[in-house]
């Protein structure tokens, strides 16, 4: 049992699952809040946009994350510039892969979660004077505290067992790129079932912390 091999997979994702599940919960937040608030031609066509990507193979997402950040494409070139190094194949290449996946179920739970909120107590505070942030930040978001709180554990559950677009965009670096689901794929090709069923078992214990927390917090 080689325990640095060990670590580094499982310091990895929760890295990237900690930082994507932050993004996808701002992103995802503010986008169910605008739609919830908006009503225009193709908002239909708009949400079933956003959640493509959980109906969308993780090998498709991977692909096409793939053709918009490689070193082909104008955004790709503009990173490689910028930061002297290309996105792809890099932990920030994982993080993406993450959001993207994530964002359907975060963005749908809130969705649900404003759709509950009581518009009669809105109106009152903007009768009151007050402006849309000052409603959103002490009506609309502490009435969906409990869905913001199940956005979150979606997100990071999500982030931690990504692996078909994380590998297309990421790859399978040990010690860069490698998270726990590919680690867990190598191993078992390798015939290395200790090390397969270790990750194995931090995963599990990992998502069962979150879980515990998130009941002790209700």
């Amino acid at each position: 049992m080689n325990w640095n091999e060990f670590w580094i997979p499982i310091k990895l994702s929760l890295q990237v699952s900690v930082l994507s599940s932050l993004i996808v919960v701002l992103l995802g937040v503010a986008a169910a809040w605008w739609m919830s608030q908006k009503s225009f031609k193709g908002k239909t066509l708009l949400e079933t946009a956003f959640m493509l990507p959980l109906v969308l193979p993780p090998t498709v997402v991977g692909f096409i994350l793939l053709v918009l950040l490689g070193r082909k494409s104008w955004f790709g070139q503009w990173v490689e510039w910028l930061f002297a190094a290309p996105i792809i194949f890099s932990w920030w290449a994982a993080v993406i892969a993450s959001i993207v996946v994530a964002f359907p179920l975060v963005y749908q739970t809130m969705k649900v979660g404003f759709s509950s909120v009581d518009r009669r107590l809105e109106e009152a505070a903007r009768s009151t004077g007050a402006n849309e942030w000052q409603v959103f930040r002490h009506i609309t978001l502490p009435l969906t505290y409990r869905s913001l709180v199940s956005a979150y554990i979606l997100g990071f559950a999500r982030g931690l067992g990504e692996f078909g677009a994380t590998l297309m965009i990421a790859g399978n670096i040990p010690g860069k790129t490698q998270t726990i689901p590919t680690a867990i794929f190598v191993a078992v090709d390798a015939g290395n079932m200790t090390m397969a069923w270790a990750w194995t078992g931090a995963m599990i214990i990992i998502s069962f912390i979150m879980l515990l927390l998130t009941r002790q917090r209700e």
